[in-house]
């Protein structure tokens, strides 16, 4: 692993993070025709760890205010003074967080099903996945603009967007496009559903990293620490700047342009993964050779 390799899968993993386009599927994809195998897993969870970062800094205001209704939703209950019909907006969006999150367990249970398509060193999955993306962002565009705020959300609104974050576990199938567009359905303002979705990624994305680097430590891999450094850090630079960009576009009703682009995404790799299995080369490699 060089600093061009990491930095460009940097770029990648904090651009495609946020953007509703799939940063699992583009990372993977690049992986592939890159040529990474042994150490892409680590590199993959450290640089979802430079976009969780990135989160941090832009949401901090109002990540800060959930964590401390947390602390004081649990001193209300000691004391017998909880009340969630009169929940304020912070208390609020903190529950409907932990309860669409809580439809992850399933991709703990079965982690090595939603996996596996990221490293079977096959494309065709993720091709079809862009399609499935590309379809969801259509939608997307179409809805009824919502007014709900996160003081208004209701649990049935956190069990449709989980929902949609489980599905998104799978390679190729956008996070950020998903849960946004749960939330448009849901009846989010655009606002509200962008936050809504960073947000809710941060225990997605900070559990899974627990778990996959304690598997790649045991494994005995070596790191490249200062290689791995660089990329978190482009990683959520770039993310920060992405993360601003979708607040611009999804109040825009833009979302179908990267509708379009996952189209044309899906179906090259689609159809570089049906060439590869007919010539058993990559083709990249293919090409580089003739």
């Amino acid at each position: 692993m060089d600093y061009i390799n990491i930095i460009i899968q940097g770029f990648v993993q904090g651009l495609t993070e946020f953007l509703p386009v799939s940063s699992s599927g583009h990372l993977s994809v690049v992986q592939h025709f890159m040529g990474i195998e042994e150490e892409s897993l680590t590199v993959t969870v450290v640089l979802h760890l430079g976009t969780l970062l990135a989160v941090f800094i832009a949401f901090w205001k109002q990540i800060s205010a959930m964590i401390k209704e947390f602390f004081l939703t649990i001193r209300d209950v000691m004391l017998g003074k909880f009340s969630w019909k009169g929940m304020n907006a912070d208390r609020r969006m903190m529950f409907m967080v932990i309860i669409a999150t809580l439809l992850l367990i399933p991709a703990l249970v079965f982690k090595d099903v939603f996996t596996a398509p990221e490293g079977d060193g096959d494309i065709i999955f993720e091709g079809v996945a862009f399609l499935f993306t590309a379809m969801l962002l259509f939608f997307s565009d179409a809805c009824v603009k919502g007014h709900k705020t996160g003081a208004d959300m209701t649990v049935k609104d956190a069990l449709l967007v989980g929902a949609f974050q489980l599905v998104a576990v799978l390679p190729g199938i956008s996070r950020s496009g998903s849960t946004i567009t749960a939330g448009l359905f849901a009846g989010l303002s655009r606002q509200t559903a962008v936050a809504f979705s960073f947000i809710l990624g941060i225990p997605a994305i900070l559990g899974g990293s627990v778990f996959e680097l304690t598997d790649a430590f045991h494994s005995g891999v070596q790191l490249n620490i200062p290689v791995l450094v660089i990329g978190m850090a482009v990683s959520a630079v770039v993310g920060i700047a992405a993360i601003r960009l979708v607040a611009l576009i999804i109040n825009n009703d833009k979302f179908k342009y990267f509708g379009f682009y996952l189209i044309v995404v899906g179906l090259f790799c689609v159809g570089a993964g049906i060439f590869e299995h007919i010539n058993g080369e990559n083709i990249l490699q293919y090409l580089t050779s003739t």
